[in-house]
């Protein structure tokens, strides 16, 4: 059998995670196995590479087992922690607003998905159009912690939130306070606020926390009205910690005239669609993006550090001045 090569981006993305470049030697064993195990055939053209992201590779394929053969796609991960309560989240959803799960194996980090629409994604509708179908699918994905054990394997957020007080005033303290204090205090009065300790509500779901456009993708090929979610990074938590990644997508199309008071704009149409807590769902985005901006300074990432420090302001109210200009951030 033939095997594809894996695509150069996630063979150089790979060496940033550990065991990244032992994985991408051996994965066409493990590739092998899958499609023996699972009664598959490569639905690829001689030379076509498969479809990848930083830590996995998606290939297209074709299930035997059945009276009709039915396109699927395996992927594969680079076993990571992030990676797996992925099954999972997806074994919960089954089916409503996330790709359907048809089989894993989770030692291997392998799931056999549904194959939707990989040539569109939510990315190509208008950006002030974006909202209504975001939040479909957000409701759909905003399901309350139940009895079930897979339960036990997301984060908690409330628990994460109550560490966030500690650590990130620590590393803002050691990069020499690389940003205005009022900033991390914002970052801090909803990690105290959401933690554990400071909490006065409990209205927990299951939150895909990495919801941006190119991870929804079309239910009907080639219809961009519904849109189904993929790569889930899930959390148990507040549904307005799913609003952030929508944010930092995108700069580019804000409008010129009025970049922070449109990004704020939208914040405000996520929220209000899929009827979220504005204020909560602007909090959360400057505590991801605070975050963000300290883990990319602490790898000499400034670009992308003031990206994250442009959206935590700008949805703060106060867009630091030092920034560049938004059109000069780099893209995602």
């Amino acid at each position: 059998m033939d095997l594809p090569e894996l695509p150069h981006r996630l063979v150089q993305s790979a060496r940033t995670i550990a065991g990244g470049a032992r994985w991408t030697r051996e994965w066409g064993g493990l590739l092998a196995d899958r499609l023996t195990a699972w009664d598959l055939d490569l639905d690829l053209e001689p030379g076509q590479l498969p479809w990848a992201g930083l830590c996995a590779v998606v290939v297209p394929v074709i299930r035997r087992n059945g009276a009709q053969p039915a396109r699927a796609v395996l992927k594969l991960t680079i076993p990571h922690d992030e990676a797996l309560p992925e099954p999972d989240a997806l074994e919960l959803w089954d089916g409503r607003g996330a790709v359907p799960l048809l089989a894993a194996s989770r030692p291997d980090f392998a799931l056999l998905l549904a194959r939707l629409d990989g040539d569109h994604s939510l990315r190509d509708v208008p950006l002030d159009e974006t909202p209504q179908l975001w939040a479909s699918v957000v409701r759909q994905l905003s399901i309350p912690s139940g009895d079930s054990p897979l339960w036990a394997a997301f984060p908690h957020l409330a628990s994460e939130a109550e560490q966030w007080t500690d650590t990130l005033p620590a590393r803002w303290d050691e990069l020499g306070e690389p940003f205005p204090r009022w900033l991390m205090e914002a970052a801090l009065e909803v990690c105290q606020s959401r933690g554990i300790v400071g909490r006065r509500s409990e209205r927990d779901v299951l939150v895909h926390s990495d919801l941006h456009y190119e991870n929804l993708l079309p239910s009907v090929p080639g219809q961009l009205r519904d849109f189904t979610a993929i790569d889930p990074k899930p959390v148990l938590g507040d549904a307005e910690y799913a609003v952030a990644p929508m944010l930092w997508n995108r700069l580019g199309e804000l409008d010129a005239a009025d970049p922070a008071g449109h990004l704020r704009a939208h914040c405000s149409a996520l929220a209000a669609a899929a009827g979220l807590d504005d204020e909560l769902a602007s909090g959360w985005t400057v505590v991801r993006e605070v975050r963000s901006a300290l883990a990319h300074l602490g790898h000499g990432r400034i670009g992308e550090a003031q990206r994250s420090l442009w959206v935590a302001s700008s949805v703060a109210g106060r867009t630091l001045d030092a920034l560049p200009a938004v059109g000069d951030l780099p893209a995602p």
